[in-house]
């Protein structure tokens, strides 16, 4: 009904400013959605759409395909899956013929200290946009109050925790600082950001240390987990492929690729155990399975036409493009910048920039 009074309503507006053409043989309400016959689509952009439906239609038979290629390949392989989480991750193994087997989370001590010290970054994050004037923009004074009182709570629920006498020492300081400057700053209605600046100062340490008993438990868990897979698989760890995701800021040093490299060996690493990019810190299993499996299954392809598997790994547009960059630069003046060109089979980092980390192809050209 909606649908039906908006087209109206849409042929009286157009009908009033007197844009509508009455088109022969179309009721009235329909006028203003149904196309011109004396505005007809030009060939050529008929042919166009023609052309690039092949493309379009490409994915449909992909998405097909894609469901076949991932039962088989399910059914012949392990899989194991690291995901980034606010917990420390999360450890998922796909196992032929049984059901996927999720590892136990990260100890909570890894959760506390990084909330303690995300804290202290979120107290300067709070105050630091009012350092110019805080007395005279006290906006940020109930905000202050409010994360004051979380800090109180915390400080009150330490106790209740299970975490090691030492470790709750430095919970407890750091809190501590925390809520003594947020006290001054209260207190006086204002601070500046010469002691904003000199409280971060002084509580880095402690930051320092956070940050040590946070990666402890997270590395020192997920490496007991894998030992105790590497295990349970055996003989089929050779064959077994790994993945695990990253956001930008987490790409260098990704934990959770890190550890899976120390049981893969670096010749596993780009073939099978991969580091897959996100937009986000989270993603799901599901967008994970989807997107590895598209990459395992296009190898298939880059064999068959390529005779390098590998070559589907990367923007096949790519190496042209960056003879294209290299002559445009030439042209004007320039030297291109682009990082070297190393093997498509390289087990170097993800990051690929060492041309020996590998052999064979890094072009087009080459595998020809």
């Amino acid at each position: 009904m909606k649908l039906f009074s908006y087209l109206i309503l849409s042929t009286v507006f157009v009908s009033s400013l007197g844009m509508a053409k009455e088109i022969p043989n179309v009721p009235e309400f329909m006028q203003s959605f149904v196309i011109d016959p004396s505005k007809p689509v030009s060939q050529e952009k008929v042919a166009f759409n023609n052309m690039v439906t092949l493309n379009d239609n490409m994915f449909t038979i992909y998405d097909r395909s894609l469901g076949i290629y991932k039962n088989d390949f399910l059914n012949k392989h392990h899989l194991i899956m690291g995901l980034f989480s606010g917990k420390g991750g999360r450890f998922i193994l796909y196992r032929p013929g049984q059901p996927p087997l999720e590892a136990e989370p990260v100890p909570q001590v890894y959760q506390v200290a990084k909330s303690i010290g995300h804290c202290a970054m979120a107290t300067f994050v709070l105050l630091s946009p009012y350092t110019a004037n805080p007395s005279a923009n006290l906006a940020w004074l109930g905000s202050l109050k409010a994360y004051r009182t979380d800090v109180q709570i915390a400080l009150d629920s330490l106790g209740q925790v299970d975490i090691p006498p030492e470790v709750r020492g430095l919970f407890q300081d750091t809190l501590n600082q925390i809520a003594v400057f947020m006290d001054t700053c209260l207190k006086n209605s204002t601070y500046t950001y010469d002691e904003l600046q000199s409280w971060a100062r002084n509580i880095q340490p402690n930051l320092a240390k956070l940050i040590d008993v946070a990666t402890n438990a997270q590395v020192r868990h997920w490496w007991g987990v894998l030992e105790q897979w590497k295990k349970m698989i055996g003989k089929d760890w050779d064959t077994t492929y790994a993945l695990s995701n990253s956001i930008y800021v987490a790409r260098q040093n990704n934990i959770l690729f890190s550890t899976l490299v120390q049981f893969f060996g670096q010749e596993a690493m780009n073939h099978r155990l991969m580091l897959l990019e996100t937009t986000d810190f989270t993603t799901t299993p599901e967008l994970m399975m989807d997107a590895f499996m598209r990459i395992v299954s296009d190898r298939l392809i880059g064999e068959v036409f390529f005779k390098e598997p590998r070559l589907m790994d990367f923007e096949l547009l790519g190496g042209s493009a960056r003879k294209v960059i290299e002559a445009e630069a030439a042209e004007h003046g320039t030297k291109a910048i682009l990082p070297p060109q190393v093997p498509f089979n390289s087990y170097g980092w993800p990051w690929k920039t060492d041309p020996t980390t590998g052999a064979g192809p890094s072009n087009m050209d080459q595998i020809h």
